[in-house]
């Protein structure tokens, strides 16, 4: 059953991906974030009922596991901004490894053959995603030439001041960490929770950092964003999926190691909807990916 939670998880991850883009062309990034998180919070109230009951101390945790997504999400938009996007998707990779690194290191959970193997196709699907071949890249230079908007894709391709490159991949890394540290924590504190617990909390927590965030860099956020249709759904799916995925962090059966490879699928996802929503050409590399993703997928969960 975790297996299938986690599933639910990585599916709606990948179609929140395709969501997000939608919502971003109506408004900006701080806009979508900041709304999308309260109205998830919004949605969590109902669940306050069965949120009390914790010590001082279990607070303290899931607050600083509210902290590390809130950094992390600022790290990576800033490093998105200014890095090529195919160097972001290539540096977005580690946080596989850092995951099943925390796993293994933390958690004591152990990673045999079939596991090793099968996360190993998982990143080699992922790297063939980033690191196109030659005619595939002169296939879409030719779609971005004919369409027009070729300049535009070079310009946001380039980094705005290539002496602090650095500084953005630092961001970059410190994100697939964060994450990292994230998805280990929700294992560690559902063991002496529910998942009514957790997600209320993280939720105020997340909601609070916003709040201040917005506060003391005097952000505007429009009240037309509440007309965007987009970041009410973000925020519907956004609280149901992390509910699936606290519920299967809280059975003792379930791995760190096996969750990390089970969220991929959101990769699939992903590349489906730039084909079927987005009507995006030359997806047929990118379906290959996919094909190998999943079966490295299949193969640590089999295992």
């Amino acid at each position: 059953m975790w297996m299938l939670l986690v599933l639910f998880y990585g599916v709606v991850k990948g179609a929140r991906e395709a969501i997000k883009k939608k919502a971003l062309k109506k408004n900006s990034v701080i806009e979508v974030l900041v709304v999308y998180t309260v109205l998830s919070f919004i949605f969590c109230i109902p669940q306050v009922k069965d949120a009390g009951g914790l010590v001082p101390e279990q607070y303290a945790w899931i607050a600083l596991k509210s902290f590390c997504i809130f950094i992390a999400w600022i790290c990576s938009f800033k490093a998105i901004d200014k890095l090529p996007i195919s160097m972001y998707g290539v540096l977005d990779l580690s946080r596989v490894l850092f995951a099943t690194l925390l796993g293994v290191v933390l958690l004591h959970e152990t990673m045999n053959g079939m596991h090793i193997l099968g996360l190993a196709i998982v990143l080699l699907g992922l790297i063939l995603l980033k690191f196109k071949p030659g005619f595939i890249k002169r296939a879409e230079m030719k779609e971005m030439l004919e369409s027009g908007n070729a300049m535009e894709k070079v310009r946001e391709a380039k980094p705005a001041d290539t002496s602090k490159t650095w500084i953005y991949v630092l961001l970059a890394f410190a994100s697939c960490i964060l994450n990292a540290c994230s998805g280990t924590l929700d294992k560690i504190l559902m063991k002496d929770m529910n998942s009514s617990q957790l997600q209320f909390w993280y939720m105020l927590f997340l909601v609070i950092y916003y709040l201040l965030y917005v506060i003391i860099t005097r952000t505007k956020i429009r009240a037309s964003v509440l007309k965007n249709g987009w970041i009410w759904a973000l925020a519907i799916l956004f609280v149901a999926a992390d509910k699936a995925l606290f519920i299967a962090n809280g059975d003792p059966s379930s791995r760190v190691t096996v969750m990390t490879l089970i969220k991929q699928t959101g990769t699939i996802v992903t590349i489906l909807a730039g084909k079927f929503v987005f009507k995006e050409k030359n997806v047929a590399y990118r379906l290959f990916c996919a094909a190998v993703i999943l079966c490295g997928v299949i193969l640590g969960v089999l295992a």
